[in-house]
């Protein structure tokens, strides 16, 4: 399963906030099997992100989307995922009352929050998707996310982000297998025998730098779980290991 991650959102770019949902997504996909074969980063610009979502869609077998699916003026990624659908915005009426009864639960809890702040929560907005797609409702969020022919729309608070995908993680697998082997050795002494590896076995190795305190990594990775078992097992016959 080749899926590619789309995230979204001017902070991300402008350096901001650090982008731990990409790598969040990455671990979680690759350790389900899958293979993440794209991650990029767009703005909060509805035609860049339609653009981007068309052509990985005919592209790959899933896009993940985070981000940018409240309420708020420059939330436009559920509307830019319509446009790249030829789809319209549509409010549900079951998402919208689910949100409503949220938003009233929220003010008799927060009484305090309400009374001081005057509160304009724009209800359709944040239970918009766009139109076919099957909406995605959690504890942890108050947008709406969706998922429509294989494109997944999240939000981009991290932990919204880890609830949410924790209702579709089912959807997400594959035959991707992987050892890690770590080392002390540095990636030059171990170049030869990481290209013998790949050649014998067919499997792709990838050779990870140590960082500071942290040893080297040498990663197998493939289709097959007893050829992934036997290219980590040679190399670790060959390189310098740390258990």
């Amino acid at each position: 399963m080749d899926v590619a991650l789309l995230t979204v959102g001017d902070e991300l770019l402008a350096g901001d906030t650090e982008n731990t949902n990409a790598t969040w997504l990455a671990q979680q996909l690759t350790d389900a099997g899958a293979t993440v074969t794209r991650i990029l980063t767009v703005p909060d610009d509805e035609a860049v992100i339609a653009d981007a979502v068309s052509r990985y869609h005919a592209a790959f077998d899933a896009v993940v989307v985070t981000g940018g699916i409240g309420g708020t003026p420059d939330d436009v990624t559920k509307a830019a995922v319509a446009q790249a659908f030829d789809r319209e915005l549509v409010v549900p009426d079951d998402v919208r009352a689910h949100l409503e009864a949220k938003a009233d639960r929220f003010a008799e809890n927060n009484p305090e929050v309400v009374d001081r702040y005057e509160m304009d929560l724009d209800l359709d907005a944040w239970a918009a998707v766009p139109e076919g797609a099957d909406p995605l409702l959690t504890d942890e969020s108050f947008a709406a996310g969706c998922v429509l022919d294989g494109v997944y729309v999240m939000p981009g608070i991290p932990e919204e982000l880890k609830a949410m995908f924790a209702t579709v993680a089912e959807d997400f697998g594959g035959d991707r297998t992987t050892e890690t082997i770590h080392t002390p050795a540095p990636e030059g002494a171990v170049v030869s025998t990481i290209v013998e590896a790949r050649e014998q076995f067919g499997v792709a190795v990838g050779s990870y730098p140590r960082k500071g305190d942290t040893p080297g990594r040498v990663k197998v990775t493939g289709d097959d779980p007893e050829t992934v078992i036997a290219a980590a097992a040679w190399l670790r016959e060959r390189i310098e290991t740390i258990d």
